[in-house]
């Protein structure tokens, strides 16, 4: 039984220094584990701040780019108004010329009509020159205007897209230059 005692009393002391060496080990890996969680935490915090920022950032850069393309379709807009009022106001203009041709064809064929017996088949033809040309004169007339409304249009919505892009390209421009941090 002695030798019972002897062993347990060896055996008890390196039980002890093994247990507190655990203890110790167990201690340190718990003290390292909630360290690293701590920096974990803190790094996962400052990436949830920067990503916040930068989403408000670019929903700002947004509308500013929102904000350029409404004006320029607006101004745009406002220029194709121009155009079609001043289409409306050619065509009444043209409206006159055509009345004016026909007054003309008419008097041609009035005059025409009115002449000598021998010349009235060339004077006949006179008139229905004179008609023909005139009635070209109102479509040649007509088509331009339209063709002019179209052109204007066309050319309108050309510079307010080339309006739209060259703000959106400075304002990227702009932006680009605050990011950089050389």
């Amino acid at each position: 039984m002695m030798t019972y005692l002897k062993a347990g009393a060896v055996l008890l002391p390196i039980a002890v220094v093994l247990g507190a060496l655990f203890g110790a080990y167990h201690h340190g890996v718990t003290a390292t584990d909630d360290k690293w969680q701590s920096k974990w935490d803190a790094r996962d915090t400052r990436d949830t701040e920067a990503k916040t920022l930068n989403e408000a950032a670019e929903r700002t850069r947004e509308q500013a780019y929102q904000h350029s393309i409404n004006k320029a379709v607006q101004d745009g807009q406002r220029i194709i108004d121009q155009a079609t009022a001043d289409a409306a106001a050619a065509r009444a203009t043209a409206g006159s010329v055509q009345f004016a041709a026909d007054n003309l064809a008419r008097r041609l064929a009035a005059s025409e009509a009115s002449g000598h017996s021998c010349t009235s088949a060339a004077s006949q033809a006179t008139a229905r020159d004179a008609a023909v040309l005139a009635d070209v004169l109102k479509r040649a007339d007509q088509r331009a205007g339209d063709l002019a409304a179209v052109a204007d249009q066309a050319r309108t919505r050309g510079l307010t897209c080339e309006q739209s892009y060259t703000s959106i390209k400075r304002l990227s421009e702009s932006s680009s230059d605050d990011n950089n941090w050389d």
